[in-house]
């Protein structure tokens, strides 16, 4: 996070915010330039693959499930909006320990002791260390004491859209996010890297919830892809993994989507077109 930090001081807080006598290292306008980088490129990101993913990906005949709720796009964005000023706060503080050096970041490949080998190896480690982590992150917040105040919200969208991704209580969001913001304080990685990992993580969330369920063949038991995801929005106890179904299968959740199965979102929707069809044909036909 350092280098964006940098980046916004040096083409925009410098020149035309801050008084040229306020060092970029000093604490307090470190807090306050990451919240507005946080913060913004938060609704950047959220915007930009919510509104691509809504206007290509998105199937718009799940919009007729009977469980889609009714202006359930626009809620999702404000609750949205609501949370993430509040989910920012503590993301804040760990983006400050990285810029003051308390991380194992690096920016300079030709150093490390792994070289190239060691980065694309802490791509595959960061993926599974973070999978491993949101799995049991995500069970936890399941449990009955903390279920109704923190993750319920987010169980409010039954069928999806991609805008439902991030509309989470502030709480619970901060802490499905943790493992990505903890992994380079355990393990070493390239700050590059880190932030392309960043906004592939937020991509794969908008994925999942998107509604578009095809996977090829042979990856459909290992991808925890949206069908996988929109089973646990609908049945609530299964598929709670966030990349891969591995720990849904260690930990006796996993639950073979029922849109692969022939028996999903889609397929009701098909169903009730097609019996509102036939009752429609009934009726002409009396008329007749």
């Amino acid at each position: 996070m350092d280098l964006v930090l940098n980046a916004a001081d040096y083409y925009f807080f410098t020149p035309y915010v801050y008084p040229v006598s306020w060092p970029e290292d000093e604490l307090i306008r470190q807090l306050i330039g990451l919240f507005v980088i946080t913060n913004l490129s938060g609704l950047v990101i959220y915007f930009l693959f919510g509104t691509l993913s809504y206007y290509f990906v998105f199937d718009h005949s799940l919009m007729k499930h009977p469980q889609f709720l009714k202006n359930q796009v626009r809620r999702e964005i404000i609750y949205f909006i609501k949370s993430m000023p509040w989910m920012s706060i503590p993301t804040i503080a760990l983006f400050l320990a990285e810029v003051r050096g308390y991380s194992y970041l690096y920016d300079d490949i030709d150093s490390s002791p792994f070289g190239w080998p060691g980065v694309i190896f802490s791509m595959f480690s960061f993926l599974f260390f973070t999978d491993m982590c949101i799995y049991w992150i995500h069970r936890f917040l399941h449990h009955k004491l903390i279920y109704k105040t923190i993750h319920k919200p987010h169980h409010k969208w039954k069928v999806t859209s991609p805008f439902a991704s991030h509309a989470f209580h502030p709480i619970d969001g901060f802490l499905q996010s943790l493992p990505y913001h903890i992994y380079p304080f355990l393990f070493p990685l390239h700050k590059i890297t880190y932030l392309v990992l960043f906004i592939f993580v937020n991509l794969w969330t908008v994925s999942i919830h998107d509604g578009d369920y095809r996977v090829p063949k042979a990856l459909e038991s290992i991808i925890n892809g949206a069908a996988h995801h929109t089973d646990h929005h609908l049945y609530f106890d299964y598929n709670f993994g966030q990349y891969f179904t591995l720990w849904d299968k260690i930990g006796g959740s996993y639950k073979n989507p029922s849109a692969l199965e022939g028996n999903g979102p889609h397929d009701l929707c098909r169903k009730l077109k097609t019996d509102k069809n036939l009752d429609g044909n009934k009726i002409d036909k009396k008329s007749d």
